[in-house]
């Protein structure tokens, strides 16, 4: 049911990609609903869910963003993400779900699968677009390499590449998210991360034909595309209703457990002093919010960094870590 959600979703975002190319003034709608759930029952006499109250469309200097057609009050939830790919950091990757990044207590009901551990039987049996082929591999020099480096967006690619091995998605599922742009020596660096990811699936016996599209090109263009897009999940745990409550727990308790790249949310701009949140409670389904009140027709942004630092301190790391200077109110300002 997983990969079903995932397959609508994805054709309705690669149309969105066709259309955003033939004008740059049309705002694009869709409705990203589908994706809110794992299981969906429709019946006759269902009625319809309702679209998120936004748009998609291209601005005049951003490339894509997402954009309000309503006024959406503040603290209201805009809408629901679950991810294309996502992976638990090394270091929670046994004290969380494999599939879903929920943390797993001694008083968790905790389903395993061979090395890894699930929180739910349908966890468990979502993860077999990817963790069917996983397992038969030994990662366990990809993951030291990964580990002694300080890395975390190749084992995104691990995933992603187990998720085409088994025929969940195709090679180029995230083809439509902006990449960041690579040196010739950040290139160079994940030539080692390449060789380390196709070595372990060869050597598991993946067949040639399974691997063709795992080159140098294709792994540096998801990199490229995971480096700006992916999103550090902090879970901010219990059932947070208020928007400001959970960012606090979230940012007060640093519990980073993984990382995930998403569809919609990545369309979302920066700004430093931003209109929107994105929050994790439990697990690696995301929650757009808003944090004050937005008007129809304007712009939703979040921020991409901690917007407590200085102006010349968010300017640095918004250039060197996503490759663009900042120039919002607030950085115009110089705040």
């Amino acid at each position: 049911m997983w990969l079903s959600h995932y397959s609508r979703w994805l054709s309705r975002f690669q149309n969105l990609h066709f259309l955003s190319q033939q004008s740059t003034s049309q705002l694009l709608s869709f409705s990203f609903t589908t994706a809110t759930t794992t299981t969906t029952t429709t019946t006759p006499s269902s009625p319809s869910p309702s679209p998120p109250p936004i748009q998609v469309a291209l601005t005049e200097s951003a490339g894509r963003g997402v954009f309000a057609t309503r006024r959406i009050s503040a603290g209201d939830l805009i809408h629901t993400a679950k991810p294309i790919v996502s992976h638990p950091s090394l270091s929670s990757i046994n004290s969380v779900c494999y599939f879903c990044l929920r943390k797993i207590t001694s008083n968790s009901l905790e389903f395993q699968a061979h090395n890894a551990r699930f929180c739910s039987q349908e966890c468990k049996e979502n993860s077999k677009v990817f963790y069917d082929v996983e397992r038969r591999a030994d990662w366990s020099t990809f993951d030291d390499y990964c580990r002694s480096q300080g890395l975390k967006y190749p084992l995104l690619v691990k995933r992603l590449a187990c998720m085409i091995i088994s025929g969940a998605v195709s090679a180029d599922s995230i083809h439509i998210l902006q990449p960041a742009s690579l040196s010739p020596e950040m290139i160079l660096k994940m030539e080692e991360g390449f060789h380390l990811l196709r070595r372990a699936l060869k050597k598991a016996d993946a067949m040639d034909e399974e691997l063709t599209f795992l080159n140098k090109q294709w792994y540096t263009s998801v990199m490229a595309r995971i480096r700006i897009n992916a999103f550090r999940i902090e879970l901010a745990g219990g059932l947070y209703e208020d928007l400001l409550s959970a960012a606090a727990a979230s940012i007060e308790a640093e519990v980073a457990v993984g990382n995930a790249v998403y569809m919609l949310p990545s369309f979302y701009n920066h700004d430093c002093d931003p209109n929107a949140h994105i929050i994790w409670i439990d697990n690696a389904d995301a929650r757009l919010k808003t944090l004050r009140e937005v008007e129809a027709g304007e712009e939703l942004r979040i921020c991409y960094i901690d917007a407590s630092m200085g102006h010349n301190a968010r300017q640095t790391l918004l250039a060197e870590g996503f490759g663009f200077r900042c120039n919002c109110p607030r950085c115009l300002s110089g705040d």
